[in-house]
């Protein structure tokens, strides 16, 4: 009788996703839509969603299966507070962009009434939208799995002394796997995103109500721990709800402010094919069958 064959060992455990599958959208108010078309559709290289508030009320843009969400209500902009980390297909496409979106926002506006910016840092492009939002974006790499085009990642701001009490809140209460390290937690999202919250000694400013949101499997049990602290903002519907506070559950302490769009795995938008344009061609350089990105999201 042969032995039996020896099966090939694999690690199990790096495949597992957490509850939280997916980071699809952050949400900011802006005040101008000329703006926001420059600096996100033309310079960064989304996609106005065709299909959903194509009028003056709100604008989605397209990054892979990700989003921006930029409605206009009120004269003040919302900001986040951190950094808005996206993957391109190419970095050296993303400079020319930038440099032409630099040229017709100085045409629209004068240059002083806006906080656009971009460089070259570190291997990434950073650049700020025309109210302050930080964007860094990176070339496609296994760092990020096989993205070439999406949002991957938001860094927070967070103050001094609340990582491990952050990712505790992750752990125990979102049932998102995260750990803390070197004063900086770090949320597993899905197959290749993730929330940071990083400490800072420098002033984090007041919170403007813009949020994030996210898809989880387990809708029920984070919610009811949240709704016995009081902690629910927002019930939307009945299949969605929201909160701001990430609190420790280790004392209750609150410990950064930022609202969460949660959404179940039954929402009606949940896993929506997103329009992309291949932003690679002009009118000059088209080819035939070549509208659409056709790169990995």
């Amino acid at each position: 009788m042969n032995a039996p064959e020896k099966l090939k060992q694999y690690d199990r455990d790096a495949q597992v996703v957490g509850n939280i599958v997916h980071l699809e959208h952050f949400n900011v108010v802006i005040n101008d839509q000329r703006l926001a078309t420059l600096f996100y559709v033309v310079g960064l290289g989304g996609t106005r969603d065709p299909y959903l508030f194509p009028g003056l009320e709100n604008m989605w843009v397209n990054f892979g299966r990700t989003q921006v969400h930029l409605p206009s209500r009120g004269s003040k902009p919302e900001v986040v507070r951190g950094t808005v980390g996206f993957v391109v297909p190419s970095l050296e496409d993303l400079k020319k962009r930038l440099e032409f979106a630099e040229k017709e926002m100085k045409r629209v506006v004068p240059e002083k009434e806006t906080k656009f910016s971009w460089c070259e840092k570190d291997g990434a492009i950073e650049a700020t939208c025309p109210w302050g939002n930080r964007v860094r974006c990176h070339a496609p790499s296994p760092q990020f799995g096989r993205t070439e085009l999406g949002m991957v990642y938001v860094d927070f701001d967070v103050p001094p002394g609340t990582a491990e009490g952050i990712a505790r809140f992750y752990n125990e209460v979102m049932k998102a796997p995260a750990k803390a390290t070197k004063k900086r937690a770090s949320v597993s999202v899905g197959r290749n995103q993730a929330l940071h919250f990083t400490e800072t000694s420098k002033e984090i400013p007041e919170y403007d109500n813009h949020h994030v949101q996210v898809y989880v499997a387990d809708f029920g049990s984070p919610y009811h721990w949240l709704k016995e602290r009081g902690l629910i903002n927002m019930e939307t519907d009945a299949e969605e709800w929201r909160f701001q506070w990430i609190t420790d559950p280790k004392d209750g302490r609150k410990l950064f402010q930022i609202e969460h769009e949660v959404r179940s795995m039954k929402h009606r938008l949940f896993a929506r094919p997103l329009v992309n344009r291949n932003h690679a061609i002009t009118n000059l350089t088209y080819m035939p069958n070549s509208d659409a990105f056709r790169g990995l999201f």
